[in-house]
Order: structure tokens, then C-alpha cells, then sequence
């Protein structure tokens, strides 16, 4: 029996159809022996992908294809990187189930389209973005409000070839929850040094990448 029932797998499969344009590509980053949730989240990527023919996966090992996640900025596991006509930028950190199940069949859709459903205005702001920015929401698989947030951020990354946006579920990485204080999620780390909790609007939210680009002497 597969993670997804075939109720729903069957809207994907109709859902991929009607919204799938371009061919997409799936990258899993596993570690079989010490990471309990690299087997559920690469058995996971295989069934998405098993509803639509415009969706290819390739597995890496982490150790022992060190290049290949360096080349893709992976720095943990299970990791998974969705690539369309190029990489945006967009990375899962931990399994996609749950609530977060449909923000990675929602990038899956935009990554093949090459666009998102951001305002035009929200799309101005972001071209105005000329310097790198590093976006990590921080989710639980059972938090509602979490694929609010970690859609926008994945968005950004489409829209802005500077922008890297990951969704990191906190209950698989303990130690970045210590790291970033993480008392409540969603909870989004830009750029290291602006950070904010809960679901907030695109208007909003770009308004906080926008801060994190600031020098940091504007902050003393």
C-alpha cells in the first residue's frame, strides 16, 4: 500500500493533466542508513511522479553523491530539489505529507508553468531584487498555515532567479528548531537576520524580503 490513497492519487493524476505544461524533474537526496524519513519521502516522490508521465525523479545518495548535493546547494536530508526548464531555487527539507503534501504538488504545477499566480504587483517588487536571498520556512506536517507560507516563499523563487526559498519541517531538523529559536511555525529565516512567525499575505511578505536586503548597520 502507497502513501497516497488512490482516491487522491487520482485527482493528482487529473490535476497534472489538466495543469502540467512543461516536463519537470525531481531530485531525492536520501541517506537510507541514518535518516528514518529518506525511504517515505523518496517512495513519496515515485508515486507523484507515477500519475504523470511530464514528471521524471533521479535518487542520489548524499554521501556517497556529494557533488551532485553540492552542486544543488543540498545540505541535509531527505531533500528534494523540483527542476523545470532550469532550477528555481525550490527545496523540500523532510517529507512532504500532510498539510505540506499540497504545497509540493502546487510547485510541481508552477515549476512546470514557469510562473505563479503572484500580483503584478508583488511581481514588480521582486524584480527589483538584485542581490542574493536565502528564504527557510519552517513547518510541522500538521501545522494548516504552514503551505500558506512556504507556497508564497516558493513562488518568490520562481518569479526571481536570486531567490532560494526551502521548506524545512522542524520536527525532522531539531537542531536548526534550537538553532532559530523556533517556538511556533510557520517560521520564516531571511536571509539569517529577518525573521518573522506565522501566515502573513504575498504584500507583506515581500515587504520582509525587501528588509532583509538592507546593510546590516541600518538595523543599529
Amino acid at each position: 500500500m502507497g502513501l497516497i490513497p488512490e482516491e487522491q492519487k487520482q485527482r493528482l493524476k487529473e490535476e497534472f493533466e489538466r495543469s502540467l505544461k512543461d516536463d519537470t524533474k525531481i531530485l531525492v537526496f536520501t541517506q537510507e542508513t541514518e535518516c528514518p524519513f529518506c525511504k517515505q519521502t523518496r517512495e513519496l516522490v515515485e508515486e507523484v511522479a507515477g500519475v504523470s508521465n511530464k514528471i521524471k525523479v533521479e535518487v542520489y545518495d548524499f554521501v556517497k553523491d556529494s557533488e551532485k548535493a553540492k552542486e544543488y546547494q543540498v545540505d541535509k536530508v531527505p531533500a528534494i530539489a523540483i527542476l523545470g526548464k532550469k532550477d528555481f531555487g525550490i527545496r523540500f527539507y523532510g517529507l512532504p505529507y500532510g498539510y505540506e503534501f499540497k504545497s509540493f504538488t502546487d510547485s510541481i504545477i508552477n515549476i512546470s508553468k514557469g510562473t505563479t499566480d503572484l500580483s503584478e504587483e508583488t511581481k514588480k517588487k521582486l524584480e527589483s531584487i538584485k542581490t542574493s536571498v536565502h528564504i527557510q520556512v519552517f513547518v510541522t506536517l500538521t501545522c494548516p498555515y504552514c503551505p500558506i507560507v512556504a507556497s508564497i516563499a516558493h513562488k518568490f523563487a520562481i518569479e526571481n532567479d536570486l531567490i532560494r526559498a526551502d521548506m524545512i519541517d522542524v520536527s525532522e531538523f531539531p537542531h536548526l528548531g534550537h538553532k532559530y529559536s523556533i517556538m511556533g511555525v510557520p517560521k520564516t529565516v531571511i536571509n539569517e537576520k529577518t525573521e518573522f512567525v506565522g501566515a502573513v499575505p504575498e504584500e507583506l511578505f515581500v515587504q520582509q524580503v525587501a528588509l532583509a536586503q538592507r546593510p546590516s548597520n541600518m538595523y543599529v
